[in-house]
């Protein structure tokens, strides 16, 4: 029995020891891990510690997706001039800081409101600012704020010097050709944005005499090569307004209450519109003062005049990429230029589309407008579709498909189309006439 309970406590103390040496190694395991991991572990609690803000509803300023990018990388990217954080840091723009301080200083020798006083009201809103944007801004807090403030100040001086023709001078470089042209088109891209409220704020303070009515005709006339067309309304002032590009957008598109309902459905196009023409389609010009209504009623499809400009793809892509990232259960803008891809398939329908004045082509080469039209829609999702559309496009294939339209249709352009044409073919009619009487009457004579 001793020799039992001798063993036992033999066995008890190895174990013990074997646990104390096996703990005293795994310790000194986790100290060496610790040692080696330090720098990791600084790194992620920087992670942990890094201020997240609050995506905002009313305001979102995204990265352009990988997906959509990709089919042209430069009509995303400013060529003069950055705005907002996205593209602050970009060689290619440095030059523009020095033009942004100068319109600064113009900009607070009119201001109601000392520097001093606009430096606090961004200050307050920098929260609110870096929430609009979608990944965290790596900026100072100082830094952050006086990028903001000068680039809001810049646009404001920008759009008060175009509205006042005496303080136009030729000596500036912003109302010099090109350059003109590419500040205004970079104020459009989606990515090189400042949220609304932003700009909107600073006006006010700055300029409390000038009205929210006149200030958004200040806007909509700056930007006239894409407005020429569309009668200017005044946005709701329940609308939200996220930044330029989403204000170019509700300006072409008629009111909250008039735009037309959308179906969960994806409907095609089937014919282009040579094809459509030659079964009797007619196009003309539509008149309508909603930028994307089209009307085909009695054989005659009506869509409302585009002029095709060298700039023209690069607005179109961003204003589709905000309704890819913004709207897109509500993407009217998008489904105008869907429409217009079924309908364009070959340079004859490029031709056609300009000779009816439905298409105004300043590029100079329809090639290059088939070209612009079909590559706009690639990486392009719809999930919904307008309602008046769909109808559009169930009466045009319709109307196509039935085989009376097609034949009428020839024998209008193939016997029709012009005065000789149909004099001859009057002339064989009544010659095929004369000759089935004459030989009618030759048989009964002969019964």
């Amino acid at each position: 029995m001793e020799q039992s309970a001798s063993r036992e406590i033999e066995l008890a103390t190895a174990s013990t020891n074997n646990e104390d040496q096996n703990t005293q190694k795994d310790a000194d395991i986790s100290g060496g891990n610790e040692i080696i991991n330090d720098d990791l572990v600084i790194e992620i609690s920087k992670i942990v510690k890094r201020t997240e803000f609050q995506l905002l509803e009313d305001c979102r300023i995204y990265k352009l997706p990988r997906f959509l990018r990709k089919w042209n990388e430069e009509a995303y990217t400013p060529q003069v001039i950055s705005i907002g954080p996205f593209h602050h840091k970009n060689p290619r723009v440095k030059a523009m800081e020095e033009h942004k301080e100068r319109y600064f200083r113009s900009f607070m020798k009119r201001s109601e409101r000392n520097f001093e006083y606009l430096v606090g009201t961004v200050r307050e809103m920098e929260e609110r600012i870096r929430g609009c944007y979608e990944v965290t801004i790596d900026l100072t807090s100082d830094s952050f704020v006086k990028m903001i403030l000068l680039d809001a100040c810049f646009i404001l001086e920008l759009l008060f010097r175009r509205s006042s023709l005496s303080l136009t001078s030729h000596d500036d470089p912003m109302v010099v050709e090109p350059r003109a042209s590419a500040v205004m088109v970079d104020l459009l891209l989606f990515e090189n944005q400042l949220p609304f409220f932003v700009i909107v704020k600073l006006q006010q303070l700055a300029f409390p005499s000038l009205s929210d009515a006149l200030f958004f005709k200040n806007i909509f006339s700056y930007f006239d090569v894409f407005t020429d067309n569309i009668q200017y309304r005044q946005p709701n002032p329940s609308a939200k307004i996220g930044h330029f590009t989403d204000l170019l957008r509700t300006f072409m598109l008629p009111s909250h209450e008039d735009l037309p309902e959308r179906v969960i459905e994806h409907p095609k196009l089937l014919y282009s519109a040579t094809k459509l023409h030659k079964a009797g389609v007619k196009f003309k010009p539509g008149n309508s003062e909603r930028s994307f209504e089209i009307k085909f009623e009695r054989g005659v499809l009506r869509i409302p005049k585009l002029e095709i400009r060298g700039v023209t793809e690069v607005v179109t892509r961003n204003v589709m990429a905000l309704e890819q990232t913004r709207y897109i259960e509500n993407a009217h803008f998008t489904d105008y230029f869907v429409f217009m891809d079924y309908l364009i398939n070959s340079r004859k329908d490029v031709n056609l589309l300009v000779k009816k004045k439905i298409l105004v082509n300043y590029l100079g080469d329809n090639n290059a407008v088939m070209s612009m039209i079909n590559n706009l829609n690639k990486g392009i999702v719809s999930e919904t579709a307008r309602v008046d559309y769909v109808k559009l496009y169930k009466e045009l294939n319709g109307f196509y498909e039935k085989s009376w339209h097609r034949w009428m249709a020839t024998l209008k352009n193939e016997y029709f189309s012009t005065p000789w044409r149909f004099a001859s073919t009057v002339a064989a009619i009544i010659l095929l006439l004369l000759t089935f009487i004459q030989t009618t009457t030759s048989l009964f004579k002969k019964g």
